[in-house]
């Protein structure tokens, strides 16, 4: 029987991300907070949270990230986007942390 996947299991790079998410939610807000403000300032902040309410009543808001609306509407976003736009996003968010000087774990 096969095991199921998820979306973010297909390719090792979101996969990294959303485990430094999942671990390090708290401390990360903050960059995931500017992530959904630089998305706001081309699509809307109404489009956002339209969509996040919409994905959030199908998934009935019992997944890890549902707990932080913030963190949520991050990964979300990163569901839905094309796969060209997650791999730069995921490369951008990796090296926003190197250069904050967070040591990233291999």
């Amino acid at each position: 029987m096969p095991e199921y996947k998820r979306w973010y299991d297909f390719d090792p790079l979101m996969l990294k991300v959303i485990n430094i998410l999942k671990d390090y939610q708290d401390e990360l807000r903050e960059q995931a907070q500017y992530f959904l403000e630089t998305i706001e300032e081309k699509v809307s902040k109404d489009t956002i949270d339209a969509f996040y309410n919409r994905s959030k009543q199908i998934n009935g808001g019992m997944r890890w990230y549902d707990k932080d609306p913030v963190i949520s509407k991050t990964i979300e976003l990163l569901r839905v986007v094309p796969q060209a736009i997650q791999r730069q996003t995921a490369q951008n968010f990796i090296q926003a942390l190197i250069d904050n000087g967070i040591e990233i774990k291999e």
